[in-house]
């Protein structure tokens, strides 16, 4: 018998399809999926070239320190400091993490109590929710609208019963919709979240993909009384599978989180902490590599986008595009099988990602331009 924490924790929706697309691939359908964004390029070589000479010194193999590596530390500190202008101290104001989706888990089991409610974007990364389930809490959704920008209505939020609300997750730039932000609205979360006594959480993988102006929530002033900030170095630096993430945010905030997350590991092992101190020393170069080639797929995905008759931003940024999708479909889960079933693509359903997002689609940018022409060919016929 299950914990009843686990009722209404269904799988990960992805979890669920490849094992769909696995099963369609044994009957020789070669799928191609443009549904995830694992990121399909290497890393930059000095970073593997770090990993590896360092793994082949012999007293690197031993347990590691529950808050990372005083290099890493720092390095995750000059990056904040030249990238976004925020000013962190090394020491008590950054925490490493096996990647960021396990501070979304950490965060909600160190500060939600049974009962207790956090505010969830919809659409948004579905993990936001799991973890509040999880920990005990209630997730509360808030919209978020086409029409608003994908930004959320802060005087409808004030005006709802917010007396059980301990956390509010936001993500930008945003995941699925790809919008940017605007500093007026970061200033507007932090002032929202003192005045409700809400700790906010920004979840910020993204915004170093197609975004010409990287911002970080802690850029605000009062900020760090009030929020803490997710990141990541697998989507800008081509490190998913390394699992290397970080939270930042004031002292008492880390050392709370702390408290949970030494119950939970015993620490990340040194060659990839110093091979990712070295990919966070890397210079606008390499962040315009990544991105040429990103902008040319992005292309591609707008091919696809048409010959569907999706309709689309050209603003958006990160490494997906959103668009909306025909009239004539129930929903985009009907495209989406219909596209699987008949053109043996994998496209993203958005409403995966909550029911505001029923009427749209998602297209990874993962994947070499060959598998793009070839997905443009199938659908075409």
């Amino acid at each position: 018998m299950i914990a009843k924490r686990m009722e209404g924790v269904s799988e990960y929706y992805f979890s669920q399809k490849l094992r769909e697309i696995e099963s369609l691939n044994k009957e020789g359908k070669n799928i191609i999926n443009l549904g995830i964004g694992s990121p399909d390029l290497p890393p930059h070589p000095d970073v593997i070239k770090t990993l590896q000479e360092e793994a082949a010194k012999p007293g690197v193999h031993g347990y590691q320190g529950y808050k990372g590596i005083p290099a890493l530390r720092q390095a995750f500190a000059d990056w904040y400091q030249q990238r976004y202008q925020v000013t962190l101290n090394p020491d008590t104001e950054v925490l490493p993490l096996l990647g960021s989706k396990e501070g979304i888990m950490h965060i909600c089991m160190t500060y939600l109590n049974e009962g207790d409610e956090a505010l969830i974007p919809n659409p948004g990364y579905p993990t936001y929710g799991s973890a509040v389930k999880l920990a005990g809490g209630k997730s509360v959704s808030y919209l978020l609208t086409e029409e608003n920008n994908w930004y959320p209505d802060l005087e409808a939020l004030a005006a709802t019963d917010l007396s059980k609300v301990k956390l509010m997750f936001v993500n930008y730039p945003h995941m699925p919709t790809g919008q940017q932000v605007d500093i007026k609205l970061f200033e507007n979360l932090v002032r929202f979240a003192k005045e409700n006594s809400i700790l906010l959480v920004n979840d910020n993988p993204y915004s170093f993909i197609l975004n010409d102006n990287p911002a970080s929530l802690l850029s605000i002033p009062g900020a760090k009384d009030v929020a803490l900030e997710l990141n990541s170095l697998s989507k800008s630096h081509n490190m998913a599978g390394w699992r290397i993430g970080m939270l930042c945010g004031a002292k008492e905030r880390i050392e709370e989180v702390l408290r949970f997350k030494s119950n939970m590991d015993s620490g990340m092992f040194m060659p990839l902490q110093l091979a990712a101190a070295k990919a966070l020393s890397l210079g606008q170069d390499w962040y315009n590599h990544i991105n040429s080639i990103y902008s040319e797929r992005r292309g591609k995905v707008y091919e696809i986008l048409d010959i569907l008759g999706c309709s689309y931003e050209l603003t958006q940024v990160g490494l997906f595009v959103w668009a909306k999708i025909p009239d004539h479909y129930a929903d985009a889960y009907a495209l989406s099988d219909e596209i699987l079933y008949e053109a043996n693509v994998f496209l993203t359903p958005g409403g995966i990602f909550g029911n505001q997002g029923n009427r749209y689609i998602r297209i990874s940018l993962c994947g070499d331009l060959s598998r793009f022409e070839e997905a443009i060919a199938r659908i075409s016929k």
